[in-house]
């Protein structure tokens, strides 16, 4: 996907290289509908009062949970002072990537042993830097990182495409990331059909095998014609295969549709627009043909299981402004003129329920300077009720190509960036490869500077907002906080305070000490002095009253 295709930028002629102190405050005020309007150095945050928490989308208390006498009167408007550089609410990922075995498995042919400890050393370097979702490719060109009766085996797993390996890593994938506190995206690419023009060298059970006429040979690979309804069918299909069959957070698409301009070769899908262009301008029905997909995979995805998320991350750029006033001040290349990927289209029908723009570029960058995208695309998201996280290149730090890119402050700054705009609720890094290798030990920047505290998976607009009940049985006894095991619970957020919890206690994250995987035991050995709080959280983030310790 991100980190290997080199993209020539159409206005300038230049080549870029794609893989998918003081601290800057926000400020804002936030109604209890969770609206915010920019003011100044600070985030405002009006809430009921007494309940004790924030960022929950909805309210149920037990008996000791804290402030739960609010939910028998009137609520009070109570304005919450908060920081951008504490988000309780922050979506922090990670790609691991599988084609060519970027990430993982590190190269084909391992055992099940080496390549389980393998992906587990990767989700321990995520923890350790207080990352909380990763997002895995399963799907990388038409195959299967898990036991599938549509696609063939995956060659990244025994170097052979088709070949059994023995045994079914999605569920080991999913329950590892599960049991430490991280949200599982399936990461799938929708048209890539293969590396090879040559069908012969498929599997004799692959799909373009068996469907020559959805395939067209472009430049060395084969692809699935978007513009072909049983291909849109299948693509849907299988992502929905995936989404039943296994316990995911997520679905997730990277930024290939039709392929990347190469080397200018004409992509042959004449045969299908002469069939269903209907009087239509080709590249308006590629990108209709694209909006058609999206839509379809949501639904789909919904349909399935209505807790599933389903996002992209496109290129960067959607159009720059010499080519569209509604454009971003860039001179790069365009997602929608060139791939037929129309960001703003998604946005418009709501058919993602997220976006993870691909800015892998450093601020101050003439044709696609950081600095000017960010906003572009917190403008875009804006009152959509579509999540917006930011795709961060972090296998770019340290390469001398770029001198932005030489100097260990430059990521770290992106975050400073990103806290300007509320509609950011989180970054992705690619990829998972440079969780261990820290390039100019930027990852201790980030945790020192951005990530000092965990935080809470972002709610999203749309799904569930029905919190779960207070955990019961909190007790805080020779430093270590226990409490009760409740089905409904995901994970538990333990919070330390000194003194007794105030209104705007748990308002944003600076107070927030752990999350608490659901699966593991109901417990946290506590550090400090102080009073200790633990709220609930469903698989949807929902957030309960907080019950103090006793």
């Amino acid at each position: 996907m991100i980190a290997t295709t080199v993209v020539a930028a159409v206005t300038t002629g230049a080549a870029y290289t794609f893989g998918p102190g003081a601290q800057a405050e926000q400020t804002g005020k936030t109604d209890q509908a969770g609206r915010t309007e920019r003011t100044g150095n600070e985030t405002t945050t009006a809430r009921s009062a007494r309940t004790g928490t924030s960022g929950s989308s909805g309210a149920s208390g037990t008996s000791g949970a804290a402030g739960s006498g609010a939910s028998s009167r009137a609520a009070e408007a109570v304005t919450c002072t908060t920081s951008a550089r504490y988000r309780k609410r922050q979506l922090r990922g990670v790609w691991i990537a599988t084609v060519h075995n970027l990430d993982w498995p590190s190269r084909a042919g391992l055992s099940a042993t080496q390549q389980q400890a393998q992906y587990v050393k990767l989700l321990d370097n995520a923890v350790k830097r207080r990352f909380n979702a990763v997002f895995v490719q399963v799907r990388p060109a038409s195959d299967a990182l898990y036991r599938s009766s549509l696609e063939p085996w995956s060659e990244v797993l025994t170097g052979t495409a088709g070949r059994d390996p023995g045994w079914d890593p999605l569920p080991f994938l999913v329950d590892e990331a599960h049991k430490r506190g991280l949200e599982f995206h399936a990461w799938f690419n929708p048209f890539r059909a293969g590396f090879t023009t040559d069908l012969s060298r498929l599997p004799a059970s692959h799909p373009a095998r068996i469907h020559p006429d959805w395939v067209v040979k472009h430049e060395g690979g084969l692809y699935y014609n978007p513009g072909l309804p049983q291909v849109r069918d299948w693509v849907t299909r299988v992502v929905t295969d995936v989404v039943r069959r296994y316990d995911v957070d997520g679905v997730h698409f990277d930024d290939y549709f039709y392929p990347y301009p190469g080397q200018g070769t004409r992509f042959a899908d004449q045969a299908a627009f002469k069939k269903y262009g209907k009087g239509a301008k080709l590249a308006d029905w590629r990108r209709d043909n694209v909006n058609k997909l999206v839509a379809q995979v949501w639904a789909a995805v919904h349909a399935a299981k209505p807790y599933v998320k389903f996002g992209i991350s496109p290129f960067g750029i959607w159009r720059n402004k010499a080519e569209d006033p509604a454009g971003s001040n860039t001179k790069g290349m365009s997602a929608y003129d060139q791939i037929y990927a129309d960001a703003k289209a998604w946005i418009k029908a709501r058919s993602v329920d997220y976006l993870i723009p691909q800015l892998y570029w450093p601020r101050g960058f003439a044709a696609a300077d950081y600095d000017a995208l960010v906003p572009w695309w917190a403008n875009a998201v804006k009152g959509s009720g579509v999540d917006l996280y930011i795709g961060q290149a972090l296998y770019r730090v340290g390469s001398r190509d770029t001198a932005a890119w030489t100097r260990a402050v430059e990521m770290p700054s992106h975050l400073i960036v990103n806290q300007k705009y509320p509609e950011v609720s989180g970054d992705v890094y690619f990829s998972a490869s440079q969780l261990g290798q820290n390039p100019l030990t930027v990852l201790d920047r980030l945790v020192t500077q951005h990530y000092s505290r965990p935080a809470l998976l972002p709610l999203l607009k749309g799904f569930d907002t029905k919190a779960p009940a207070a955990p019961r049985g909190v007790k805080n006894a020779g430093g270590t906080l226990q409490w009760q095991a409740q089905p409904d619970a995901r994970a538990y957020a333990v919070y330390r305070v000194d003194g007794k919890a105030g209104d705007c206690s748990m308002a944003d994250g600076r107070n927030l000490v752990a999350v608490v995987p659901g699966s593991a035991a109901p417990s946290y050995v506590t550090k400090d002095p102080g009073t200790y709080y633990v709220t609930a959280l469903d698989r949807l983030n929902n957030e309960s009253l907080p019950t103090p310790g006793a």
